[in-house]
Parts: structure tokens; sequence; C-alpha cells
């Protein structure tokens, strides 16, 4: 055997991974031909062909599968390595960037952030808040936290939290409603998107030509609007969560609007990041807070709402179930939308 060309170890890895020649050489930044010719050098050095071809797609054989799990954690430690080196050489602390949704960061993690400190003085976290969706390695990001279904290529995601929609409201909101039927928050005023009121309220057993007094294109901005006791909306729980456990808000049905494609938060980051500490604590600590956040509002759905509670559904109408806790497993396995 020839001596073993260390230069395509890493395109070795991200073939491996898509399992497709283009999407490795957009990922990679080189072209199609480079990658091939890469590939090609490897498997003539070694002397054995490393995957299957089939159709458009090239699949690890047993060679390819044996060479990546003695290479990969090797070109892990290595990436570690080079950010470290990075840190070092700038004189500064660990930094970690992660890419968000504002809306999240503003009603959510921002609250929070002190407690990371406290526990990880050491890692200092970098936020860019965005509605678009970035390339994190072109635009040097570690992590992102994301809505959807969960699949970016060439990106491990990991499940936050599931977060349908339901209706909230400012404490006189909730007051004027104390007692009545569903049909009374249609004659209420309502905050965002027209299209979801009128989904939601079909799933309440109403249908009703919904006229919204304000939009918005940010969530968090709109329960902004929604605590000034402007009008009632329909908030992702996890957003309204420490408003309601602080009782700034109160969930005003149990009615949750469901949207598979947006209902997810997901944190999602290069694989080779997987083992690196600070991403590693990032990702512990967020389960952490998830799960502590989630208890909070569960907690408080299920209490007595200070004397005010949810709406009922007019008679004959099934209401859909409660929302507190996750509905869906954590897994590792989008275009900007209106108020996310």
């Amino acid at each position: 055997m020839s001596r073993l060309p260390l230069h395509t170890l890493p395109s070795f890895r991200v073939i491996a991974r898509t399992g497709n020649l283009r999407a490795a050489a957009e990922e990679l930044h080189l072209t199609h031909s480079a990658v091939s010719q890469q590939l090609r050098q490897l498997e003539s050095a070694l002397g054995v062909e490393l995957f299957d071809r089939r159709a458009r797609r090239i699949v690890l054989n047993a060679a390819g599968a044996a060479l990546l799990q003695a290479v990969g954690p090797a070109l892990d430690q290595i990436d570690a390595g080079v950010r470290a080196a990075t840190a070092a050489a700038a004189g500064t602390e660990t930094r970690l960037r992660v890419t968000l949704l504002p809306s999240f960061a503003q009603r959510w993690l921002l609250p929070r952030m002190g407690h990371w400190h406290a526990r990880y003085p050491d890692i200092a976290v970098e936020l860019d808040a965005s509605q678009q969706v970035v390339d994190l390695q072109r635009e040097g990001f570690h992590a992102a936290i994301r809505q959807g279904a969960g699949q970016w290529r060439g990106l491990r995601a990991e499940l936050l939290i599931d977060s349908p929609k339901v209706p909230v409201g400012a404490p006189a909101a909730a007051q004027r409603l104390l007692g009545r039927d569903v049909s009374a928050l249609a004659r209420e005023p309502l905050l965002g998107s027209a299209d979801a009121w009128a989904q939601w309220f079909a799933l309440s057993g109403l249908k009703v030509q919904v006229k919204p007094v304000a939009s918005f294109n940010d969530a968090g901005l709109m329960l902004q609007a929604t605590e000034q006791n402007l009008g009632i909306s329909l908030s992702r729980e996890v957003l309204a969560a420490d408003a309601l456990r602080e009782r700034r808000l109160f969930r005003l049905s149990s009615v949750a609007l469901r949207d598979a494609t947006v209902d997810a938060y997901w944190l999602v980051y290069p694989p080779a990041l997987h083992g690196w500490r600070p991403l590693a604590s990032l990702r512990r600590w967020l389960h952490e807070q998830i799960d502590a956040s989630s208890r909070a509002w569960s907690a408080s759905d299920a209490s007595p709402l200070s004397q005010v509670p949810p709406l009922s559904a007019p008679a004959g109408t099934a209401a859909a179930g409660r929302t507190g806790n996750r509905s869906r497993a954590r897994s590792a396995a989008a275009t900007k939308r209106r108020a996310r």
C-alpha cells in the first residue's frame, strides 16, 4: 500500500455521511470533480474500493465502514484541537457562536443566560438573532436553534421541544372571558395570522371570519403586545412559558393548533462538534432548562389559573387534549415564517 493521502480523509468522511458526491462537494466548498478525484486517490492508495455505487448514491461497503470507524473519532479530535488552538491564540475564553430566532432568544433563552454564565463561566456564548437560516460552516457558527421538521443536510439535529400554538391573553382579557365559552373569544381583539386563527376556531368547533387587529413578523413582539392587553394571540407555549408562570399571561383554552413542520425546536450542529466540550455543555444545559420550563408551565396550566378557568368549547364540540408536556421524544433526526 502506498503512503496514505491524509488530506483526502475529511472528504471521505463527508462523502460517507451524505452518500452523494455532489452534496459532499457543496458541503466542502469544492468542485464535484475535486471530491471525486480525492476519493479515487484514497481508494487507489488503499488498494480497495470503499463504497458501493447505487444509482445516484454511493454507500459505504465493509471496508469503508471499517475505515470510517477508525478515522472518524481522530478527525473529530483534530477539529476540536483546531478550535481550541484558535481560541488560545486569540487569548480569549472559549467562545460558542449560536444563531437562533429572535423570538426564542428574547422570550426563552435570554432570561436564562445568567444561569448559564454562573455554571459555565469559562464558556462565552455569542448569540446571533436572525430569522434567516444560515450556513453554519460558512458563517462561522457552531450551532443553531431552529424550528422545523428536524432535517438539515449535513447537520445533526436534537429535538428540544414540541410547542404547538395556544391562545393566551393578559389578565384583564382572561377576566373578561371568565366562565364564557369559546365563541366569546371570537369577539375579542385578536393578534396575528387570520389563517391561524381560522384554523384554531375550526378545531374548537366554530367557523368564523377572523379579522385580527394587528399582525407581526416576530412572535416575541406579538407576545409583548399581548401582555400590554392589545389583544389575544396564538402563541407557542415555550415562548409564553415565563409569562404564564408569572401570571402576566393566561392560557385561555385547552385547544392547541399543531403544525408538524414548524412546531418543534431543534438544536442543530455539525456532527464533528458532537463531543466538543462547549457544545456538549450547551446541549446538556438546554435539555435541563427545557425540562424545567416544561414542568413549570405544566404545573401552571394544571392550577386554577388564579380563578380564571380555560374557555370551554360549545356544547357537542370535543376539545383537543392539553399540551403541557412534550408529545414527541427527543431524537437525532426553512424558510422565513411569520411570527415564528
